[in-house]
């Protein structure tokens, strides 16, 4: 702000005393007014500063819970794979367990089987064996003679007659 330079009018004893005056009251003026700006410069500057402050610790909390968070999350991360890990590892040997239970099963059926297959392979050639012998003795069975139907009747009569 510059303001033009006064001048002061020439009297017998030095200077306009009026107008240097009223340039003093001007300049006065001018200072309390810059001074007023100084002052509202400087009180904005420390809230500035203040407000500066607090966002940089609210940034630097911002970055700690984003780091503590980051952490929290890769722990639970190497947690989870674990625990998986874990499981799988369960899993597989509860699996091999139960195969190995049920090839052991399946082998005592199997051999349960092959000792009723053979079984059952004597129990037919002796069963077949003995067919056998009842199909020669019944071929070797000789019937008796029928007696004569016409001796029967005889008898019947003479039954008859005596009655």
């Amino acid at each position: 702000m510059s303001a033009p330079r006064p001048t002061f009018r020439v009297m017998k004893n030095g200077y306009d005393r009026f107008a240097v005056d009223d340039a003093v009251e001007r300049y006065a003026a001018q200072v309390d007014q810059l001074e007023q700006k100084v002052q509202l410069y400087d009180q904005q500057l420390k809230e500035a500063d203040k407000r500066m402050k607090a966002l940089e610790t609210q940034y630097n909390n911002l970055e700690n819970s984003l780091e503590a968070q980051k952490q929290a999350a890769d722990n639970i991360a190497r947690l989870s794979l674990r625990e998986a890990n874990e499981i799988i590892d369960t899993a597989q040997k509860n699996a091999d367990a139960i195969i190995r239970e049920s090839l052991s099963t399946a082998r005592l059926i199997l051999t349960d089987l092959s000792k009723l297959y053979g079984d059952a392979n004597a129990v037919k050639g002796s069963t077949k064996e003995k067919l056998e012998g009842l199909i020669q003795e019944l071929d070797d069975f000789k019937l008796p003679k029928m007696p004569s139907l016409r001796w029967l009747s005889e008898a019947e009569k003479k039954m008859d007659q005596k009655k």
